[in-house]
């Protein structure tokens, strides 16, 4: 391999696209429309995804490296100023630029003092030097983990009590880029059809050999077009199998009580035949509106999209109203890392017990909702005991007439018997959780 060699023009559509990303989820999206700017198409798209996608991953340790370097947090630097370090530390510590990319990082400091001002531009420049010389300090065992796996001490820690030996290909199987995944909307379209339509394009995909309505998409390539027409919807295999768990029938009265973006609802809606009721619950306007838009074009006639908290359904709908109650419930989202590798520095150990509270409380509030012989799924897309077969145990010892209905299949068993779970090293997608309860006939 040679050494790296970045243009200006490349490293401003890096910069900006870091930037963006701060603004922007999911990430991707910040990414395409700064390339899109700065015209970065083809093979230069795929050399300089790589390094975008590298410094999300790398983002704490990067941070750190910052911090060590500047003295106070880069959360408190101008925003402009932060993103050209960090796309600095990426190219410079982690990699092996060529004289002329060295030359252009000194290059930057024009550039922030376009975007900014001069003493910032001024600030970068004799700041650079040190980031070029800089050599870590690995001086204990976490921190070495910590550099090879570009993650959290403490959720290393947890992985490996989960898993043990094993953590290590969990955690490399979460630093790969896990490809584009769509749900045919069977509503609107065939398999068959949206695979004609990949052909016509010189698409590369494979069928998922879990879901056959689930594709995954091989090459770079815009599904616009896909989710415009409701032929397809972005959804993870892990995801899709949530609504198949649940199973809801033509003519059911279903709640989905924290249902944006609707992937799942709209699922759900194709499974029941667009017969019968489902009323989905999110307590964010902007997600409630984008999942209005994602279930008018799948062409889903029987939703009722509500704008309020999920704990707040039974005071609104009733109790004993619902057979069937999807509780995808909030929270740490570590299973979706491969996706949104920026998440990884987001997590936080002390936030997890006030993330376990309002899952408890959904859970409640899912099983007031629910009919005698009715069903909950309760799931996450999260690995952390916790959040997933704690949460589970906790309920079924409060409540006598629930039962746990035994799922084997497509993945594996969970830490609860009866319960499963998808990992992203065993089975190629993202980490999820997954309980079926059903409520006991009076």
């Amino acid at each position: 391999m040679g050494k790296l060699k970045l243009s200006d023009r490349q490293l401003y559509a890096l910069i900006e696209a870091v930037k963006l990303g701060e603004e922007v989820k999911p990430s991707q999206q910040a990414k395409r429309k700064a390339f899109a700017k700065y015209k970065i198409e083809g093979w230069e798209n795929s050399k300089l995804t790589g390094i975008f996608y590298s410094v999300q991953r790398r983002l704490g340790l990067i941070d750190e490296i910052i911090e060590e370097l500047v003295g106070v947090s880069p959360l408190i630097l101008d925003p402009w100023l932060r993103a050209t370090l960090r796309v600095a530390v990426e190219i410079a510590v982690f990699r092996d630029p060529n004289q002329k990319t060295l030359q252009h990082l000194k290059g930057l400091a024009q550039f922030l003092s376009r975007r900014t001002h001069p003493y910032v531009g001024y600030y970068y420049y004799d700041l650079l030097p040190k980031v070029i010389d800089y050599v870590p300090k690995l001086d204990s065992e976490e921190k070495r983990l910590k550099w090879d796996y570009l993650f959290p001490e403490w959720f290393i820690g947890k992985m490996k009590s989960l898993l043990g030996d094993e953590a290590e290909e969990l955690l490399k199987a979460l630093n790969e880029t896990l490809s584009v995944s769509l749900r045919v909307n069977l509503l609107k379209a065939s398999v068959e059809e949206v695979e004609d339509y990949l052909r016509e394009r010189n698409v590369r995909f494979e069928r998922s050999g879990r879901i056959e309505t689930v594709l995954r998409i091989l090459d770079p390539f815009n599904p616009e077009w896909l989710f415009n027409k409701g032929w397809a919807i972005a959804q993870e295999e892990a995801a899709a199998v949530a609504s198949l768990v649940l199973a809801p029938r033509p003519g059911e009265t279903v709640v989905d009580l924290a249902a944006a973006p609707g992937g799942k609802t709209a699922h759900m809606a194709e499974l029941m035949n667009n017969e019968g009721r489902i009323y989905a619950f999110d307590v964010d306007g902007a997600r409630i509106k984008r999942m209005r838009e994602v279930l008018r074009r799948a062409g889903v006639e029987i939703a009722e999209t509500i704008r309020a908290d999920g704990r707040k359904a039974p005071e609104l709908l009733g109790e004993g109203i619902a057979d069937r109650v999807m509780l995808d419930a909030p929270c740490t989202s570590d299973g979706t890392i491969a996706k949104n590798p920026e998440l990884r520095w987001r997590l936080r150990e002390k936030n997890i017990p006030k993330v376990v509270e309002l899952q408890k409380e959904l859970i409640e509030s899912a099983w007031e909702l629910l009919k005698p012989g009715g069903r909950l799924l309760y799931s996450t897309c999260s690995m952390l005991k916790e959040e997933n077969e704690d949460v589970v145990g906790w309920f079924l010892e409060r409540h006598g007439d629930a039962r746990l209905v035994p799922l084997r299949d497509p993945y594996d068993e969970g830490f609860l018997k009866g319960t499963m779970r998808a990992w992203p090293h065993r089975h190629g997608t993202i980490g999820f959780f997954y309980a079926l309860i059903e409520k006991e006939s009076k």
